[in-house]
């Protein structure tokens, strides 16, 4: 096995013994924030990013808001099992319609709901972002009685058709191939986070930094190319969204170039009742300077629900 190979195989060490559950035949590495007898809140990471893109503070100014913070590694990202033996689909024929995605957005609803099982949770506040979104979208649809609330950040109603496009720019940076080494695929990914993110807050240096992090825990292009299929086959969602009776926030950056603010207020007209939080700075990125505004709100919008039993 030649060096480029063991460098992409290997685990770090400092990763082993995190907590792994099993659901839909799966594993997922999931890790946990604040009070376990606290509402449970469980958050979705999006498009081939692992569950520490949800930034520790982050999770610990949820988890001081009262909340039991889960998040996890989707499946093909991060800790969590990487379905390889599906092969890496042809995006242009799956939105074309003439490839089935090697799975769908629903099956990861089906994910999250499966791994609430697996801790015992009846019922959880829901946080998506980006993909994430559309994850816990379809996680109210399919599973409503497992959604307290739901909150859907940066994201859409149906994954890339019927909604507002991207621009060129970010849509270049969404889908040009990486680099293979790990110093090629730092850089690159500090490049994707320039054109997508907010210039107002985009810090070369934390983008490195989170990069580098990311990068030497685990690498998937494949499996990011399966979740992009997933997104890529997904219809729209707004019938279903105009169904739901559960309290939602859906949060948006004004300066998206990725999935346009359209996208959002299309999202919060579609579920009865939600609140539409639009971020002046804010791009395709949580920055740091919108974390107080962002929990607030969820801490809001999760406030006014009863929280059942665990399972």
């Amino acid at each position: 096995m030649g060096p480029r190979v063991a460098w992409f195989a290997r685990e770090p060490e400092y990763h082993r013994g995190m907590p792994r559950v099993e659901a839909n035949g799966l594993e997922f590495e999931y890790e946990t924030f604040g009070d376990p007898a606290a509402p449970p809140l469980l958050l979705i990471m999006g498009l081939g990013a692992q569950m520490i893109s949800w930034d520790d503070e982050f999770c610990h100014l949820l988890a001081g808001r009262g909340f039991h913070v889960v998040r996890f590694d989707n499946r093909d990202v991060g800790l969590s099992t990487k379905l390889d033996h599906l092969g890496t689909p042809d995006l242009s024929a799956v939105a074309a319609g003439t490839e089935p995605p090697p799975y769908r957005l629903e099956d990861l609803a089906d994910d999250a709901a499966g791994i609430l099982d697996a801790l015992g949770i009846g019922a959880a506040h829901v946080v998506g972002a980006s993909m994430g979104g559309f994850v816990a979208q379809a996680l109210a649809i399919r599973h409503p009685a497992r959604v307290l609330s739901l909150t859907s950040i940066m994201s859409a109603p149906g994954g890339m058709r019927d909604n507002t496009p991207a621009t060129p720019e970010a849509m270049e940076a969404l889908l040009k191939p990486p680099p293979t080494d790990r110093e090629g695929l730092i850089e690159h990914g500090v490049w994707v986070s320039s054109r997508i993110s907010g210039p107002a807050h985009f810090d070369p240096e934390e983008a490195r930094r989170k990069r580098t992090r990311a990068i030497d825990r685990s690498v998937s292009t494949a499996g990011t190319a399966r979740q992009l299929a997933a997104i890529a086959a997904a219809p729209s969602r707004v019938d279903q969204l105009r169904a739901l009776s559960v309290p939602a926030l859906i949060v948006h950056g004004e300066v998206d170039p990725l999935v346009p603010v359209e996208n959002g207020r299309r999202t919060a007209e579609a579920i009865p009742g939600a609140r539409l939080l639009v971020l002046p700075t804010m791009g395709h990125d949580m920055p740091r300077p919108c974390w107080p505004a962002i929990v607030d709100a969820i801490a809001e919008t999760a406030r006014p629900v009863d929280t059942p039993a665990v399972a």
